[in-house]
């Protein structure tokens, strides 16, 4: 967990204790707070609240009240309210996404967030692929991811609130757009953009939920596997596919190269696992593709993540090291567009 002054925590437990009072209806005591680590903007605070004799151990996801519209205009992520939305829906659908309880007034004085019930677990990466506890769960997790993007897919587009429609023509636009922005010579993403733009598939219709942000490190998993999926800010309407190719992406396997699927299996297991949980048959060439897109995506996000550092903007040791992931994804490209050729 992130360190926090105590005062700030007892604010937050504070207005929590109302907020879960309210909810569950009964006096709320809070035992066992903290804010998790990562989150500049976005915070995650674990907690449990005990309300006539019962413990609800839960987590609160908010935008604090100082910052929570610039950054989210800055970002394009989900305002929280609509995350709750999309969370909701995917749970009643049967996909693995937390429990999301209820959203946050605004005379809590906490910003814009929501509770949801806490899921046991651990997303950190190396963690999972590397520590015996997980050697178990390790061949098992690919099959899962498959099967729960199916059901994440299938959710009923009638019962999500308003979300972007983003199709192919869309993102390779928006990623241009950030290239201006850095106003440097960047020749491997503007030779993959161009290759991306000449062979972009046709639009997806109906489109689909998309998660957005399909990948390890934004779930988690037990010693059984994938317990639940973390991180819907980027949820959007598009192409299936799209969420496929970006848990491929090579920056998401964290040393296991040889494993495409997230670092715990190959492409032919996701996708074999996917179609048999009732996701549509998936096409190779268009998988490649989007795999292709993410890591050109996550290449141009590595750059303007050090950008805002370089430029003054936001001065952050960890924005200026992330830039150098974006060299990594470089020969990643040059890589996957030779294969793909």
């Amino acid at each position: 967990m992130t360190v926090h002054t105590t005062s700030e925590a007892d604010q937050v437990a504070a207005a929590l204790a109302r907020a879960a009072g309210r909810h569950f209806g009964g006096p709320a005591t809070i035992d066992r707070i903290g804010r998790e680590s990562g989150g500049a903007s976005r915070q995650t605070w674990s907690f449990d609240a005990l309300v006539n004799g019962v413990r609800h151990e839960l987590i609160l996801r908010r935008d604090p009240p100082s910052n929570a519209v610039t950054d989210r205009e800055r970002s394009g992520s989900l305002e929280r309210a609509t995350e709750f939305g999309v969370l909701r829906a995917a749970f009643d659908a049967g996909a693995r996404a937390p429990e999301v309880l209820f959203k946050l007034n605004d005379d809590d004085d906490l910003g814009e967030g929501f509770v949801m019930r806490r899921v046991g677990g651990t997303a950190i990466a190396r963690k999972l692929l590397r520590d015996p506890p997980y050697a178990a769960a390790r061949p098992k997790i690919a099959g899962q991811l498959g099967e729960i993007l199916a059901r994440i897919h299938a959710t009923p587009t009638a019962t999500l609130p308003p979300l972007h429609h983003r199709q192919a023509a869309d993102h390779i636009a928006e990623l241009r757009r950030l290239l201006d922005v850095l106003g440097q010579p960047q020749p491997v993403f503007e030779l993959a953009l161009s290759w991306l733009d000449r062979r972009k598939p046709a639009p997806v219709a109906p489109p689909v939920l998309v998660h957005g942000d399909y990948r390890t490190g934004n779930y988690l998993a037990d010693e059984t596997g994938v317990t639940a999926i973390l991180d819907w800010e980027g949820a959007h309407l598009g192409d299936p596919v799209e969420d496929l190719g970006w848990v491929c992406v090579k920056s998401w396997r964290f040393g296991s190269i040889d494993k495409p699927a997230g670092g715990f299996g190959t492409r032919e297991e996701l996708w074999a696992a996917y179609e048999r949980a009732g996701g549509g048959t998936v096409d190779p060439v268009r998988a490649h593709w989007w795999e292709v897109f993410g890591t050109v995506r996550w290449g141009i996000i590595c750059h303007t993540q050090a950008y805002k550092h370089l430029s003054g903007a936001q001065k952050s040791m960890e924005l200026a090291s992330i830039g150098r992931r974006g060299v990594e994804t470089e020969v990643d490209l040059l890589q996957l567009l030779k294969d793909g050729t």
